[in-house]
């Protein structure tokens, strides 16, 4: 039963929301557009606030779920952990698209929602100053989740939550790696700089 829910939580997470919401109102493939991705700031700078933040609480909700379920079926934090991971795998892979995803910061917002929410706080207020100082999403997105295993052990998570966080930032930074080129070589795009 607990490896069917870890299924359904990977299939859950890979529900192209930003994929099908491009779709729908453009009629095209957002990952022949913009940064190539199917999350909400690339459908954010092709399409516009009002489509993105949909597309976003979409994504969000993606992460929450399984994690919550997980608690609430089974009272279960390691499958919680498991479920959350596979969602935003999904998300960054998912099966139904070729495995051409986004980046999961969404995702992994909602996961960390339903698993640790102290430690989201703190990289959410992290986020904020980056972005807020340098207009930088990815840069932001990258420092906050690289934050998240650390404040969780400062603030006493258990070590399956510690390396939980650890398998997560990593992801994300992964799906960052071009991201994290284009701000070496200073081509990145700014909070509100449109995409062709």
């Amino acid at each position: 039963m607990k490896i069917l829910f870890i299924v359904l939580s990977y299939l859950l997470g890979a529900v192209p929301t930003g994929y099908l919401a491009f779709k729908l109102s453009a009629r095209g493939d957002i990952r022949e557009h913009g940064s190539r991705n199917t999350g909400a700031t690339n459908v954010m700078r092709l399409r516009g606030w009002k489509l993105a933040v949909p597309v976003a609480i979409a994504d969000v909700f993606k992460g929450f779920l399984p994690a919550f379920l997980a608690f609430r079926l089974f009272g279960d934090t390691r499958l919680a952990l498991a479920a959350s991971f596979v969602a935003v795998v999904g998300h960054c892979y998912p099966v139904y698209i070729r495995f051409r995803g986004g980046k999961g910061v969404a995702t992994t917002i909602g996961a960390a929602a339903a698993v640790d929410p102290l430690p989201l706080l703190g990289c959410a207020v992290l986020f904020l100053f980056v972005v807020g100082l340098t207009l930088y999403v990815s840069l932001g997105s990258i420092l906050a989740v690289s934050a998240l295993p650390i404040l969780s052990l400062l603030l006493g998570a258990g070590p399956a939550t510690v390396l939980w966080g650890v398998a997560i930032a990593a992801l994300i930074i992964l799906r960052h790696k071009g991201n994290i080129g284009r701000l070496l070589a200073g081509r990145e795009r700014k909070l509100g700089e449109r995409a062709a």
